[in-house]
């Protein structure tokens, strides 16, 4: 089935609390993927949903799970597994925000890279929800300190990402240790081999549902490659964002060692910044991505990899500083602004000739329209060729 419009989720018949819920955070209208999964995941199908990042897949299969949820059995009835840290607390917090008004639902969160044993403590509390990277759900189950055999609902989010990232034992392990499952959604951007090897061993007669990128749900962005010599790409950053006043940015660059530096440029620019990358601690980083997402870091770095799973509806602009080496980097950095239905625009900084011609063939792989655009006489960034 193909979805192109979402319903209001008055139409869908929810818990009140749900309802409530919603109405509290201002959402009236769901999204293609919400009116196609909801109903499907509360009649217990097995779902297989390919869907663009950023279309509000976790209240797609967050708010099907909740409904779900008997408040008084004291076990673990969904597992939600995802790829990165971020992506799995960024769900945690969605979850529960839906259940503001469902206080009898527990909800956790495990990932590698933090105490294990503050979160054995979690689990003693008896959660119905786990959000979990797979491998260290595995060392939960291989400890023993978490138990799945009540688990009604699995969701596998960004399905294609977290097989590629060589999760599939990992994955197919957990699946096995719940049989009694009801239903098993995946959720995906793409429908890899992978994904289709796992969706026919474990999904029974799936429904599939998609969700194009049409021109409805494509983000409107305005996009710009801007010419500068390598020396001046730092000035450019902090002009742009002076110029144009905005209070929210995204900078990404390639390399972790880019991350720091730019820091510390942008910082005696006078900028209020901070950055994420795979080598700062964990507790670290969730501290500067709450900051971000609470509106009280204007400009924040980032690698490609540590900012999956940062969603902010809000942000007024994204920086390629470096042109990204994949060209599905390009796509997943620029789609982080231009959300909620408001118009964002990207920057991408081009000062070498190879980064010229990585860049041309992003815009042919994924039919961008880039504008050029140049500083002029004045210092003001216009669009437009830079006059020979």
């Amino acid at each position: 089935m193909e979805f192109t419009q979402g319903v209001r989720f008055d139409s869908l018949g929810l818990m009140p609390e749900m309802q409530r819920a919603l109405e509290k955070k201002g959402i009236e209208v769901s999204t293609p993927i919400q009116a196609g999964a909801i109903p499907l995941m509360r009649a217990w199908k097995d779902v297989i949903a390919k869907a663009p990042t950023g279309t509000g897949k976790t209240f797609a299969f967050g708010i099907p799970i909740i409904e779900h949820i008997d408040a008084a059995r004291e076990e673990t009835q969904a597992v939600i597994l995802a790829p990165t840290r971020e992506l799995a607390l960024q769900i945690t917090d969605e979850l529960r925000l839906l259940c503001a008004f469902l206080p009898g639902i527990r909800t956790i969160c495990l990932y590698g890279g933090a105490p294990i044993g503050r979160q054995i403590e979690q689990l003693k509390k008896k959660p119905q929800i786990i959000v979990a990277t797979p491998g260290r759900l595995g060392d939960h189950l291989k400890r023993r300190t978490a138990k799945l055999d009540g688990v009604d609902t699995v969701i596998l989010d960004e399905a294609d990402r977290m097989l590629d990232m060589g999760f599939v034992h990992d994955v197919t392990r957990l699946l096995d240790k719940m049989k009694g499952r009801r239903n098993l959604g995946m959720f995906s951007a793409t429908i890899s081999r992978e994904v289709l090897d796992i969706s026919w061993m474990y999904q029974r007669d799936p429904e599939e549902i998609t969700v194009r990128a049409e021109e409805e749900n494509k983000p409107d962005i305005l996009q710009y490659r801007i010419d500068v010599d390598q020396n001046d790409k730092v000035a450019a950053v902090a002009r742009i964002i002076r110029q144009g006043e905005l209070e929210r940015v995204i900078v990404f660059c390639n390399t972790k060692g880019m991350v720091e530096r730019l820091k510390k440029y942008l910082e005696l620019e006078g900028l209020d910044v901070d950055c994420i990358h795979g080598d700062i601690p964990q507790k670290k980083r969730e501290q500067v991505m709450a900051r971000f997402r609470r509106g009280e870091l204007p400009v924040f770095i980032a690698t490609d990899v540590a900012a999956r799973g940062i969603d902010v509806d809000d942000v007024d602009a994204v920086f390629n500083y470096d042109v990204p080496q994949e060209n599905e980097y390009y796509v997943h950095r620029i789609g982080r602004t231009g959300r909620a239905k408001r118009r964002g625009v990207a920057f991408t900084l081009v000062a070498d000739y190879p980064s010229k011609m990585k860049l041309d063939e992003i815009a042919k792989v994924t039919g961008s329209t880039l504008l050029t655009a140049h500083f002029d006489e004045t210092g003001t960034l216009v669009e437009g060729e830079l006059p020979h």
